[in-house]
């Protein structure tokens, strides 16, 4: 971007406008660096992103889930990664027998490399060197498999194996190449460059002369390295990295992949990044193209690029998009499905498409200012990256469904277990991608909550925080954030820190949940005042001591589809705040399943205890449950038998479910419908 992008408001055309979204583009321009620990360092954009030294998580929803993360999911990855063998590949590779002893999928080696970069955004978070000395340990056993041009992959390129980059389709090797290079990035702006950034570098250096000007004219079949190599151009300020990603962007969607079974949309190889309209084919890999285009279009100032991503989200979002903020549908390719198509008991909704949907909302929150991308964010981290692990950290989904009608069996705790089959979580996966991700996604988190520009600082995510930084000229501010979101709406912004008297601005995010209830904002000076979904702004010269409180009208509410959604007409969700809510089965007498529940949305739904909400509803039978031969009726016939009288419903947050056991879980509830007698002289007769 530059400072001469065009002002238009790209949320007007989605219907959304708020005074601090149309200032989109009055400030774009280059970054003035603050922090260097980034998982995500643009040059330029709208907003200056905070890093894990500017912003600290101190309690609260997400510091139980960081805690977890480091004190059981790291050492879990690790273990299993060594148990099955994934870190072993790297000896057999340096000792010469990967050909025969290697084991996992193709792409094993990159879930070593999410577990060090995992390892290493934590390390930059804690005063221990644990992490550090872990990072060493596995740092070491990758090192010796790495080629002398730079080359690391354990499944190709050997004796025994397949050529180097003879599969571009299924290989993941340049996929690898990309996670090996954000581990380097992460080590390089947490702890300095090391050994583990050196070998990233020696990969990339490899990937810019496979595959640059005069090499291989090809891409990758899963998206990732883009994001890596701009990501690497922005640490080292090397040229060449951002071309080779340019290279990569352009060349998708030029044909370069075979036509497989799902086609070239699966690759997002169908149309050129530029021309496509909505996201499609593989949800993880087109959400990680799309991340990488906006890395692309923000270094190199293409407004083009970036528009285009904005239109594919946007079109994404209002059509592809479940209420938890997952995407995916299709289960056999793990893909979008078609514009509505949402089955609630076939939603794939994968975890590690909820974390790339994650990475690419903060790009263009970053990118654009607009906290509709925030609003995503949010969505999705409570109700798909925080479903994904149990309470204990050490089991995952894979796929997050929404309706599940088998309670199943939990499955064995010493036993790798099909992606996304169980019922329950598992403690490791065939294609264990997801429980990298998330803790990578975990261990950085705490620079998703806030920005910065020459203004002031903004608030997107809200959880108990401390945050410190500079404005321009130097200015030095800091904050301390003390709230009880998501269970409650205050949030308090007390200013700790303002070395300067002249004004500056607070920002605060208005979720776009609170619409139809107002939310209120309180100023230091006890001004109250309602304030509509968008940014929240006060400004003042601010002095050490003043408050800022927020209230947000966090209670439960009746959710409807679009009607187009055909899989859940008749039904009703509930959100209360960023949560959604599930039944499940465990909360239901008798050991009912939930298909048996009703609800009436007449009544509105209540919080009730623990977290839960409760709602008035019955416990139904059909009468094809009773044995009838044909499931079908005519519509003017009895309908819904009750076999209860009205009773209270339990909801859960869906992030919790199926830690209670072997259980049945519906997000998406029918409504009670009337008992329908067959009328008199309803019989047709013969004319």
């Amino acid at each position: 971007m530059t400072d001469g992008r065009r002002a238009d408001d790209v949320t007007g055309r989605s219907g959304r406008t708020t005074e601090g979204t149309n200032r989109r583009h009055e400030v774009v321009k280059e970054n003035t660096v603050g922090s260097l620990v980034l998982p995500v360092a643009p040059t330029r954009g709208r907003l200056r992103p905070l890093g894990l030294d500017e912003v600290r998580i101190t309690g609260g929803f997400w510091a139980g889930r960081r805690h977890t993360n480091v004190s059981a999911t790291l050492g879990h990855c690790r273990d299993w990664m060594e148990r099955v063998g994934w870190t072993g590949n790297f000896r057999a590779t340096a000792q010469g027998r990967a050909h025969r002893d290697r084991r996992g999928r193709e792409f094993a080696d990159s879930e070593v490399y999410k577990l060090l970069e995992a390892m290493a955004w934590q390390a930059g978070t804690l005063d221990t060197g644990t992490l550090d000395t872990d990072i060493t340990a596995l740092t070491e056993v990758v090192a010796p498999a790495q080629e002398p041009d730079g080359y690391l992959n354990t499944a190709f390129g050997h004796p025994g194996q397949a050529p180097r980059y003879s599969d571009l389709e299924w290989g993941h090797e340049l996929y690898c190449h990309g996670h090996l290079i954000q581990a380097g990035v992460a080590q390089a702006r947490t702890r300095g460059e090391g050994e583990l950034t050196k070998i990233a570098r020696r990969a990339a250096d490899h990937v810019c002369a496979a595959f640059g000007p005069g090499g291989i004219e090809g891409v990758c079949g899963h998206p990732e390295i883009e994001t890596a190599l701009v990501e690497l151009a922005r640490l080292t300020g090397e040229q060449r990295y951002l071309d080779q990603a340019a290279l990569f962007i352009d060349r998708r969607g030029q044909g370069t992949l075979t036509d497989g079974e799902f086609g070239r949309v699966y690759f997002q190889d169908d149309l050129p990044v530029r021309r496509a309209t909505v996201l499609r084919g593989h949800a993880v890999r087109a959400l990680y193209l799309a991340a990488g285009a906006v890395d692309l279009a923000v270094e190199t100032g293409d407004d083009d690029l970036l528009d285009a991503v904005v239109r594919q989200w946007e079109a994404a979002v209002a059509r592809r998009t479940y209420l938890t903020g997952g995407m995916g549908s299709h289960h056999r390719d793990e893909s979008f499905g078609d514009d509505f198509v949402l089955p609630p008991d076939r939603a794939y909704s994968e975890t590690c498409a909820g974390v790339a949907s994650v990475m690419l909302c903060w790009r263009l929150l970053l990118a654009t200012g607009e906290p509709r991308y925030a609003d995503l964010a949010e969505r999705t981290l409570f109700n798909v990256v925080a479903t994904s692990p149990a309470e204990d950290g050490r089991a995952f989904f894979y796929a997050n469904t929404l309706h599940r009608r088998h309670r199943g069996a939990a499955p064995a705790v010493d036993a790798v277990s099909p992606r996304a089959e169980s019922g329950l979580r598992a403690p490791w996966f065939a294609v264990s991608c997801c429980p990298t991700n998330v803790a990578r996604t975990l261990a950085q988190l705490p620079a998703y909550l806030a920005t910065a520009d020459d203004h002031g600082v903004q608030l997107h995510q809200y959880a108990d925080a401390e945050i410190a930084t500079s404005l321009q000229g130097g200015h030095g501010v800091a904050l301390c954030v003390r709230t009880d979101y998501p269970s409650g709406g205050n949030v308090t912004v007390r200013i700790d820190r303002s070395s300067s008297d002249r004004p500056w601005t607070v920002s605060l995010r208005v979720p776009a949940w609170t619409a139809g209830a107002p939310a209120w904002l309180v100023d230091p000076d006890g001004t109250r005042r309602t304030v509509p979904p968008g940014m929240a702004e006060v400004t003042r010269r601010f002095r050490p001591g003043e408050e800022i409180r927020l209230e947000l009208p966090v209670r439960p509410r009746w959710i409807r589809a679009d009607p187009r959604v055909d899989a859940v007409r008749g039904t009703v969700a509930v959100q209360r705040g960023p949560l959604v809510y599930c039944a499940e089965s465990v909360d239901l007498p008798d050991g009912h399943d939930v298909d048996v529940i009703r609800v009436d949305p007449a009544a509105p739904p209540e919080d009730g205890t623990d977290g839960t909400v409760v709602t008035a509803g019955q416990i139904t039978a059909y009468d094809g449950q009773r044995g009838e031969p044909w499931p079908y009726r005519p519509l003017d016939a009895t309908a819904v038998a009750p076999c209860a009288d009205r009773t209270e419903i339990v909801l859960v947050p869906y992030h919790s479910w199926a830690n209670r056991g072997p259980s049945t879980v519906r997000v998406w509830l029918p409504v009670v419908e009337p008992h329908r007698a067959a009328p008199p002289d309803s019989t047709p007769t013969e004319k």
